[in-house]
């Protein structure tokens, strides 16, 4: 999930050179063609754009599908910060000794989840999993004796929102592993390389020529770093910020 070659930066700088590469290998190919007729030409012209058409809707699906998943992530933080709070409040349906345990779990529980949103370390981050593995296990007992000697649907409430506390963690690690497909990047690279030697195998030599060379790779590597970056839950710029479960975490300590 956080391997190096998924790093927005990585795509950024990867992108560019293997784009101006392209297209300086395109127009390398047509300084050896001396001789290009009118007609070959514009044949070659319609040719590049419709490659460069079919690459901006390329480009413009993948940052769909990352945009979609970021939106993901974003709707199960807030649901997740949802589930703690209610069942926070359900913890009243218990013994006294029960929702004191219940919400003293519940606490430490939340602090994990906001350092799992926080956290860029790899080895922080199994820490944070493990810890939060325990913690819900210990929440779960916390319900479930209180419910299997005392059944009544009064305290199927705290267990079906510790329930609902459970499911959402889950959901959010579903939601951080949903990438854009690596055969959709490869897709998108190898049209982007087509079209960067088809721009340099109709370039001329002028010096309008040279800087369109290297204006097409910018834009291709900034639309990638774009793409990598929302896609990417824990490096680049765009990240998800724990907003709800920040409030939800300073709203129960002070009370």
């Amino acid at each position: 999930m956080s391997s190096p070659i998924r790093s927005p930066f990585f795509v950024f700088a990867l992108s560019f050179l293997v784009m101006w590469l392209a297209a300086r290998i395109g127009l390398l190919c047509r300084r050896k063609q001396n001789n290009f007729e009118e007609d070959a030409r514009q044949d070659l012209d319609l040719v590049v754009a419709a490659t460069l058409t079919l690459l901006g809707l390329i480009i413009g699906f993948s940052f769909s599908m990352a945009i979609s998943r970021y939106d993901q992530r974003k709707n199960y933080e807030e649901a997740e910060a949802n589930a703690i709070g209610t069942e926070y409040v359900r913890a009243d349906l218990l013994s006294a000794a029960d929702a004191a345990r219940v919400r003293g779990l519940l606490k430490a529980y939340l602090d994990q989840r906001i350092f799992f949103y926080r956290t860029h370390d790899e080895h922080e981050l199994q820490q944070i999993n493990a810890y939060t593995a325990q913690l819900q296990s210990e929440m779960w007992s916390a319900v479930r004796a209180p419910g299997g000697t005392q059944p009544a649907p009064i305290l199927a409430l705290a267990v079906s929102g510790m329930n609902d506390v459970l499911n959402s963690e889950g959901y959010t690690q579903a939601a951080w592993l949903n990438r854009i497909p690596i055969a959709a990047w490869c897709l998108m690279l190898a049209v982007a390389i087509c079209s960067n030697m088809l721009v340099g195998y109709d370039s001329r030599r002028t010096k309008q020529g040279v800087i369109r060379l290297l204006v097409l790779p910018f834009v291709l590597c900034l639309s990638f770093f774009a793409i990598a970056d929302i896609d990417s839950p824990r490096r680049g710029v765009i990240l998800v910020i724990p907003q709800n479960l920040t409030r939800l975490s300073q709203s129960l300590n002070g009370r």
